[in-house]
């Protein structure tokens, strides 16, 4: 698809070369979640770690996940049409490394359990059951669409969030407050 633009009152932009470090410095300075994508394949949980998830839809419920075109993973989550996504806890840093490895037992010593759509982290704070509806080429990425199917979340726990290259927590300021004025 190609954008219209109206040029009428558009002054054209120069743009410059941008490097992929300089862009990944850059963009590094948006705090993103962490979650899990995992389906079963040939009888297998396989998964793959991603910080690049965003809701789409509210109606229908939609939401898109960035994977790398290099990922052996996705081709294998994509065969199944169906994953599901735990959304990481605050102490999930090891479990997400775990799942960014190349060649790991990526489900080695992780509790999981069933769901519709496939394996489920037993801790996370949140999960949704999708199922892709469309997928579009994105440079050196693939960005796949998917339609929720059903979701779920924890009553307690903090999120696992990725920022300027690190992990962290988020706590919310309400309770940065109240931690304040009862210290």
């Amino acid at each position: 698809m190609r954008l219209q633009k109206d040029t009428t009152s558009v002054t054209p932009m120069r743009s410059r070369h941008i490097g992929p470090n300089e862009f990944r410095t850059v963009l590094g300075h948006l705090p993103t979640g962490v979650v899990v994508l995992a389906a079963t394949n040939s009888g297998r949980p396989v998964g793959m770690a991603a910080n690049s998830i965003t809701s789409v839809s509210l109606d229908p419920p939609l939401i898109a996940v960035c994977a790398a075109r290099t990922s052996s993973t996705w081709p294998l989550i994509r065969h199944e049409e169906r994953f599901c996504v735990s959304v990481l806890a605050a102490h999930h840093e090891q479990v997400s490394r775990q799942f960014s490895q190349s060649g790991a037992d990526r489900f080695g010593g992780i509790g999981w359990h069933h769901r519709d759509t496939g394996p489920a982290l037993d801790d996370a704070i949140a999960w949704l059951d999708c199922e892709l509806v469309a997928e579009h080429d994105a440079g050196d990425h693939t960005i796949a669409v998917a339609r929720v199917l059903d979701l779920a979340s924890a009553q307690d726990g903090r999120a696992l969030v990725f920022f300027r290259g690190q992990y962290g927590r988020f706590v919310p300021t309400d309770l940065d407050q109240s931690r304040r004025e009862n210290a």
